[in-house]
């Protein structure tokens, strides 16, 4: 009987855990707006974008190579949807005292690196990913015009090659919410790097 309090010690810590992941936004719940500061210095919101039909919201980094894999993607999925309407804006949420190549300085030359036409923006203080609910980068958040979350999750099926992707859930998700369907699914695994959070004392 020793043995029972370690034992329900471990299942709390396990489920309390996997309760912590599961915080945050779920598909149909309404998103909270932001203002961030982007690597050109100035200051971005989803509320300056007033004829936007959607906002795709992509927690990513500099050196998560899973992130890094998906830059090129990012990038592309952001200038085909401009032209749609619909609005991308990238968040850097880790802490730069944990991990030393997210600095704002390096997010610029990595913006300037690989040509960026959205926003990249900083999550100061880690206040807006917990809020989001966001684990990974990259970790994708799909809203509508009314800040309603409509996809959460990975970007498609293979970080590994974009060449070998068979199911772009993103790119569904865009074409169900314009449709004005509701994606299916709704929500799939994001695939990456964990966030490096703050070091509580």
């Amino acid at each position: 009987m020793k043995f029972l309090p370690l034992l329900i010690v471990f299942f709390s810590t396990f489920f309390a855990g996997d309760n912590a992941v599961s915080e945050g936004y779920q598909p149909g719940d309404k998103a909270t707006d932001f203002k961030l500061k982007s690597v050109d210095g100035k200051m971005y919101s989803m509320a300056d974008y007033k004829d936007a039909k959607g906002f795709i919201v992509v927690f990513t980094c500099n050196t998560c190579p899973f992130a890094v894999k998906y830059e090129d993607r990012i990038n592309a999925i952001a200038k085909k949807y401009k032209k749609q309407g619909y609005v991308l804006l990238a968040i850097n949420p880790n802490d730069p005292a944990v991990q030393p190549a997210d600095t704002y300085d390096l997010m610029q030359d990595k913006a300037k690196e690989k040509g960026f036409v959205f926003p990249y923006l900083v999550d100061e203080g880690q206040k807006i990913y917990p809020q989001y609910g966001a684990t990974k980068t990259p970790h994708v958040f799909l809203l509508d015009k009314n800040l309603v979350v409509k996809y959460i999750g990975a970007i498609d099926d293979n970080s590994d090659d974009a060449s070998a992707v068979k199911e772009k859930y993103l790119e569904n998700a865009i074409a169900a919410l314009d449709k004005g369907s509701d994606p299916s699914p709704a929500q799939t695994k994001a695939i990456g790097c964990s966030i490096k959070a703050k070091k509580k004392v």
